[in-house]
């Protein structure tokens, strides 16, 4: 790897946007696009679809729901110990990677209501009650219960959601689909054991594929693992260094793409929870730190690559309606481009529906009135 050339924030924000595939909506299908995103946040079930209609020319809610049902993408705890949607090929080598992060999101969030456990024995009973089929989390935690009294059923089961490779099999986290969320091992439902001999080296060249150039700090914050200096400083004959306008050393794949800062971006409505916004330690390259606060629990708004607004989706009367929550007041342009971006994505989301948008300014709450469509839900909400 040869000495650093400096790159600044635009220039950031513009490499992240090709790599995310929110400059252009291309014509890739649905699993190449989970695949090159190394997966997509779902905690709830409508903002993978958001997410790939923000990215795919001509996405439609089948093209992903069909690959739930073939089991072609998979629903299951990942990355940082949520809820994500990947591949099955991906699934197999990423989820004993990720073991360890999860064994100690385990530990942090239930190992005090599970103190005295045996999770070996919790992990070996888990698996007989799902391995019967069709058995639900909460259903799971009682029969945990019952082995364990005293012990708070939803710990046991969210232990055993997160020491176990299990899946959560479609209708759940399908488009619009609320209710328990079902319980299968994953060996059963893909028809293959895992990889046992995963490399992070790979889960390096993949994030960088798709959210680079970045830093190996930013690296863990987008998957929870630790000590990645060492696989990216293994790396490094493989790599192009970089440095930010903090002096910050940033590594990147040598012939991804890097536009330059003054090209055009398109306003973009992301889903809520989009990794884009998730998967860096400095998120500087498209959000403020002011802004985060707010954008880590609503969907936010771009405009010329950064951060701009909030939105949801309102139905009332027979319309759907995006409202969008801005945080500067835009030009003329950028208020027909907001519009005309909006309108796509209410006829995406309600297309039996009327269609309207509201701009109102950031200091102003969101209507509690009306039910908000779970769209442009809150993480507040989410579920999984």
């Amino acid at each position: 790897m040869t000495r650093a050339d400096s790159i600044g924030r635009r220039a950031l924000n513009r490499a992240t946007l090709a790599r995310q595939r929110l400059l252009d909506r291309g014509d890739h299908t649905a699993l190449e696009t989970v695949e090159h995103l190394v997966g997509l946040n779902a905690q709830d079930p409508d903002p993978p679809y958001v997410g790939l209609w923000s990215r795919i020319a001509g996405f439609d809610i089948d093209h992903l729901t069909r690959l739930l049902f073939d089991r072609s993408v998979v629903r299951g705890s990942l990355f940082r110990g949520t809820q994500h949607m990947v591949s099955a090929g991906d699934y197999r080598w990423l989820r004993s990677l990720l073991q360890p992060l999860l064994a100690r999101v385990q530990r942090g969030a239930f190992g005090r209501t599970t103190q005295g456990v045996d999770l070996a024995e919790l992990m070996e009973a888990a698996r007989t009650l799902i391995g019967q089929g069709g058995i639900t989390r909460p259903e799971l935690g009682r029969a945990l219960a019952a082995r364990w009294p005293g012990n708070d059923p939803g710990a046991l089961a969210r232990s055993a959601q997160l020491l176990l490779p299990v899946l959560h099999p479609p209708p759940d986290g399908t488009w619009a689909r609320r209710g328990k969320t079902p319980f299968v091992l994953a060996e059963d439902w893909l028809g293959r054991p895992l990889d046992d001999t995963p490399a992070a080296g790979e889960l390096v060249l993949r994030y960088l594929a798709a959210f680079g150039p970045a830093s190996a700090r930013d690296i863990t914050a987008w998957s929870g693992l630790t000590r990645l200096r060492e696989v990216v400083d293994t790396l490094r004959p493989r790599l192009r260094a970089f440095r930010d306008e903090a002096g910050r050393e940033l590594v990147d794949l040598p012939d991804a793409p890097r536009p330059g800062p003054d090209v055009a971006a398109p306003v973009r409505f992301l889903a809520a929870l989009d990794n884009v916004l998730l998967a860096h330690h400095d998120r500087g390259r498209i959000v403020t730190d002011e802004q985060r606060k707010l954008v880590f629990l609503e969907a936010a708004v771009t405009v010329d690559g950064f951060v701009r607004g909030l939105w949801r989706v309102r139905r009332a009367d027979g319309t759907a309606t995006v409202v969008v929550r801005l945080y500067a007041p835009l030009t003329g342009p950028e208020a027909d481009a907001v519009a005309e971006e909006g309108m796509l994505l209410a006829r995406f989301v309600a297309p039996d529906l009327a269609h309207d948008l509201q701009l109102l300014p950031v200091s102003a709450p969101w209507p509690d009135h009306t039910p908000w469509d779970c769209s442009g839900m809150s993480a507040g909400r989410s579920r999984g």
